[in-house]
């Protein structure tokens, strides 16, 4: 039973730095990414859909990004998505592509986005903290219930403080890494 919740808490912890690198991809670095785009929902038939169930997003240069929706007579409503989503992006349409120019960014902007990118690591951070707070609840009970010892008790608590420093510094890595994308020009 202890072990289960070991294996949660890790698995837990796991899925919150998947999603950390999914946030930090959509950050726009001043190079194109089709991240950044995917995930606009778009007003299809009446029904919000996200952009990448109904186009291709390619990135072909550094600062283009090429959509090219499947149902041409979208275009425009793709267009309108992409402006709307406040990106800061200006869609360019020719009828059979929508092309998207990535602007260079200011280093105001840099800095902003670093602020955010760290405002996201320690959002992580606090959903680490919280998974160890559960799993240590959990193993409160259990010790209190009799089904593990003192001494067990004790190490897997050690364990999962120990899993807590090691995630959080997988955190600290990814926000680095993407800092330092974010500074070179």
């Amino acid at each position: 039973m202890p072990e289960q919740t070991m294996r949660e808490m890790r698995e837990h912890m796991t899925r919150t730095v998947d999603v950390l690198k999914v946030g930090l991809a959509k950050v726009q670095t001043g190079r194109a990414n089709p991240a950044m785009v995917e995930d606009v929902v778009v007003e299809y038939y009446g029904a919000p859909t996200p952009l990448k169930q109904l186009a291709t997003i390619a990135a072909p240069d550094p600062n283009l990004l090429v959509i090219q929706p499947y149902d041409k007579t979208q275009m425009e409503s793709v267009e309108k998505a992409i402006l709307a989503a406040d990106l800061g992006l200006n869609p360019a349409n020719d009828g059979k592509v929508i092309r998207v120019k990535i602007p260079k960014l200011s280093e105001e902007r840099r800095q902003e986005l670093v602020r955010v990118i760290k405002a996201k690591g320690e959002e992580s951070k606090v959903a680490l903290r919280n998974i160890r707070r559960d799993a240590n609840d959990r193993l409160d009970r259990m010790k209190n219930d009799g089904d593990i010892s003192e001494d067990e008790h004790r190490k897997r608590r050690d364990k999962t403080d120990d899993a807590v420093h090691e995630f959080s510094k997988t955190v600290d890595q990814l926000v680095a890494d993407k800092g330092q994308q974010l500074q070179t020009i």
